[in-house]
């Protein structure tokens, strides 16, 4: 009788187990891009190097702004799972990207989540820290632009690997607030994203980030990242040449230091969308080349070399039209603390300080009505500033270039 009994509450746990873990579900993304340049300097022209430093301005080198093209920039596939009330999992990978040296760049997120109770969430495993509001909040199918802004792509739109605990509390229909606290690898230069096979660095990043929230149309939040450099002190040698006023022990100890901090603002309704964020920090490891370890010579900038930047974007929806402006800036360099005796980046040829700005005005066409991110047509036409191209010959001042973007996404 016991032995029967027993069974029957196993059956019953078992029947209750299975009947908690749900179907795996699968989500994909297609984006495809067209560009087109309205000159052909991206081309012809190179990239600044004043100083010798190799231009900052992302995407010259990854094919973002080619003079014209077919690109297939999104092909997501996502898969998530409850297991139970309390535990989950979910991957998203993209096929579209190879793998190189720096890691597996297939595969984005592998994430296993924990829903402890009384509002507390454990997450762990590889995912973009909790950091810039449109890189980490705001998914890819419904970003109403051909790419994210300057600050998130350059600093929030990077996977690490790690474990993230948040705790959420409020009314979902009035204020409701949310506590994010991350630990992540950090490996090498943000390039690689944290995803090496091997985490060589001995010292991890730390996230911290809170997002409020007042009802579904505003919502507002702050964050804050630290790291450090995965060298070893011993690897690094001291400078031959010294500024005045700075030691080479101050250098040193200021190498390799990354901070990232932010705020942010987002309103949204059926007719008017509207989002503001700023961002600043240490500029560290985030690009390795201005600071060669490897040799005797310092080549960044000055000491505590700070990155600041924001961005603002309004849209207006009329159905399933949408008209959008943006406007985003983002200096990599926003001190005057040189090494050098004067700015290295104004040249005889022009200013190239690595501020660079982008206006972007663009047209959105929603397939579906009422479903924005199911199926949508952007074009968009990018004016950029013009300080990160030499002139060639017969060309004077300034070079750079505008380009329009024509992008199909189907999403589902």
């Amino acid at each position: 009788m016991k032995i029967s009994r027993l069974a029957g509450v196993a059956a019953l746990l078992v029947a209750g187990a299975a009947q908690a873990q749900e179907a795996i579900k699968v989500n994909a993304l297609i984006e495809l891009w067209y560009t087109q340049m309205s000159d052909n300097n991206l081309r012809l022209n190179t990239a600044v190097k004043p100083g010798g430093v190799s231009t900052y301005y992302e995407g010259l080198s990854s094919g973002r702004f080619v003079e014209n093209g077919f690109t297939v920039k999104r092909s997501e596939v996502y898969l998530s799972q409850s297991i139970s009330d309390s535990i989950s999992w979910n991957l998203m990978f993209d096929p579209n990207n190879s793998t190189s040296t720096v890691g597996n760049n297939v595969l984005h997120d592998a994430v296993i989540t924990w829903n402890l109770g009384s509002g507390f969430v454990l997450k762990a495993g590889q995912f973009k820290m909790p950091t810039t509001y449109e890189a980490t909040i705001v998914a890819a199918k419904d970003l109403y632009f051909f790419d994210r802004n300057q600050i998130n792509r350059v600093f929030g739109d990077k996977r690490d690997r790690g474990a993230w605990l948040s705790y959420s509390t409020g009314d979902a229909k009035g204020l409701n607030s949310k506590v994010s606290v991350a630990i992540s690898n950090g490996t090498t230069d943000d390039g690689s994203g944290g995803k090496t096979a091997v985490d060589a660095n001995a010292q991890k990043d730390f996230t911290v980030r809170y997002e409020g929230a007042f009802g579904s149309a505003h919502k507002f939040g702050g964050y804050y990242r630290e790291g450090v450099t995965n060298l070893k002190d011993a690897t690094l040698l001291t400078p031959t040449t010294v500024p005045a006023g700075t030691t080479a022990q101050q250098i040193k100890d200021n190498k390799d230091k990354t901070t990232l901090q932010g705020l942010y603002y987002a309103y949204d309704t059926t007719k008017l969308h509207f989002d503001f964020e700023y961002a600043t920090g240490l500029l560290g490891r985030r690009f390795p080349s201005i600071f060669a370890a490897s040799t005797a010579t310092m080549s960044r900038e000055h000491l505590d070399q700070k990155f600041s930047g924001y961005t603002g974007t309004l849209i207006y929806k009329m159905g399933q039209h949408q008209v959008a402006l943006r406007y985003d800036s983002l200096n990599y360099n926003s001190g005057n603390n040189w090494y050098t005796a004067a700015s290295p980046y104004k040249l005889t040829t022009g200013d190239y300080t690595p501020k660079y700005t982008e206006t972007t005005v663009g047209y959105n066409y929603n397939f579906v009505p009422g479903k924005y991110s199911v199926a949508k047509l952007k074009l968009d036409y990018i004016m950029r500033s013009k300080n990160f191209l030499t002139p060639r010959t017969a060309q004077a001042g300034e070079q750079g270039g505008n380009s329009f973007v024509a992008s199909l996404g189907i999403g589902f």
